[in-house]
């Protein structure tokens, strides 16, 4: 991504929104992630499942994501390195090798989403089978191509056009859900439930899997730096600053998509008995007759269909950067998209061949908990690098910051320990 940095000019007489207006963009390709299909998938699970009791969880890891993603950035901006980058320069080879292939898997799972995502969304607006909607998801490299030679803010705007068809979607199947608002708000509180039920425990570390995404920490740090900011102290402090501004109301649309695809599910499928909706082609069929608006079905295909097209575009750039940045090694887009896209599509077709689409959809939950193990191997270094002096210098994070930081750190390894300790007792 060395070629892009320093390409997008901010204008030095700029203030206010107009100075927003010029870091506006990094923070939207990084909430890509926080709303691709894979959420999707464990969010409809959720809330066909257990109504609105896992909106604490979205809740929780949008504040978890909007802590990350602030860091990532200051980390970018602060030391000219991403993390990929940072790994490489502080830690001992074979630690940067495991790390490097940690980052690759969660790359491949996101990417199995992606694929399983846009096969289902083809399925469902064309009548493209399943398979064969697989394959053609491979092509997406030429869209990324296409956009990344016209310059980098055109595949930001892209990006952004995509995120308002998937917020106007979603916006107008809540209205017609109309959900009761108090059972919303009891379910922003956090219940004890979500610890002691091993299914909704499965399905909660599945959502912060697929809104806490390890490869947005990589991603992020590194596109940050295309904006063209004074490389001072003074330059890099605002750049920060806006750099967050971005990042976080990027994410809070994010938490908007998120929380309404859980609603619309428990307002549908939830308080109507349809509990065990957990396959995307399934709420598709029942969402237009349960809400009682004809277009609704259409509107949730057009929506997945543009989460996975935007999802393509930041895999591509995601895989790029930890490429680069972990072990130096650097193919063309195409090459790289063709790669990671080609071992997701593997085991889509194997699973779907042989298991049918409900195999697809269960394959689409379990890359979300791939997702959330490898979180630790990005976090961890991030919170490491962010707190040390020598390397931060004068950005290097508050002591109060640093200890929410590692609290945030705990929370995640402690919800991944119980999903193992369940899975390997088979209870989840």
């Amino acid at each position: 991504m060395f070629e892009v940095n320093a390409t997008v000019s901010v204008p030095r007489d700029a203030t206010g929104w107009r100075r927003l207006l010029a870091f506006i963009g990094p923070g939207y390709l990084v909430s890509v992630g926080y709303m691709d299909p894979g959420n999707w998938a464990t969010d409809l699970a959720g809330g066909a499942g257990f109504g609105y009791t896992l909106l604490s969880v979205i809740m929780l890891s949008n504040l978890m994501a909007i802590l990350l993603q602030a860091l990532s950035a200051r980390l970018g901006i602060a030391t000219g390195l991403d993390l990929a980058q940072a790994c490489r320069t502080r830690f001992p080879m074979p630690v940067t090798i495991m790390l490097w292939l940690a980052c690759e898997a969660a790359i491949i799972a996101c990417d199995l989403a992606e694929v399983i995502g846009t096969a289902i969304a083809l399925q469902l607006l064309f009548g493209i089978p399943l398979l064969l909607g697989a394959v053609i998801t491979g092509l997406d490299a030429i869209i990324v191509l296409l956009l990344m030679n016209r310059g980098f803010r055109y595949l930001e705007a892209f990006v952004i056009g995509l995120l308002v068809v998937i917020a106007a979607c979603f916006g107008v199947q809540v209205v017609a859900a109309a959900p009761p608002v108090a059972a919303i708000l009891r379910g922003i509180v956090p219940s004890p439930a979500i610890l002691t039920n091993p299914g909704m425990l499965y399905v909660a570390i599945g959502i912060i899997g697929a809104t806490v995404m390890p490869h947005n920490l990589y991603l992020h740090s590194s596109i940050v730096q295309t904006r063209a900011y004074d490389r001072t102290e003074a330059g890099r402090r605002d750049a920060i600053r806006w750099s967050t501004w971005d990042s976080t109301l990027a994410l809070m649309l994010a938490l908007f998509i998120n929380a309404a695809i859980l609603i619309v599910a428990a307002a549908a499928f939830h308080e109507s008995g349809h509990r065990d909706v957990v396959e995307i082609a399934q709420a598709y069929r029942l969402i237009s007759p349960l809400l009682g608006l004809g277009g609704a079905s259409t509107l949730f295909a057009v929506a997945l269909l543009a989460a996975g097209m935007n999802s393509t575009i930041t895999g591509t750039l995601a895989g790029q950067i930890v490429m680069e940045g972990f072990v130096h090694l650097r193919l063309p887009h195409w090459a790289r998209r063709m790669l990671t896209r080609g071992l997701a599509i593997v085991p889509v077709v194997v699973v779907t061949a042989l298991y049918g689409p409900g195999g697809a959809d269960r394959l689409l939950v379990f890359s979300q908990v791939v997702l959330s193990m490898q979180l630790p191997f990005a976090v961890i270094p991030l919170v490491l690098f962010v707190s040390d002096r020598r390397m931060m210098g004068a950005f290097a994070i508050t002591r109060r910051m640093a200890a929410l930081s590692w609290l945030v750190a705990g929370v995640i390894l402690v919800l991944n320990g119980k999903l193992l300790w369940d899975m390997v007792l088979g209870n989840g």
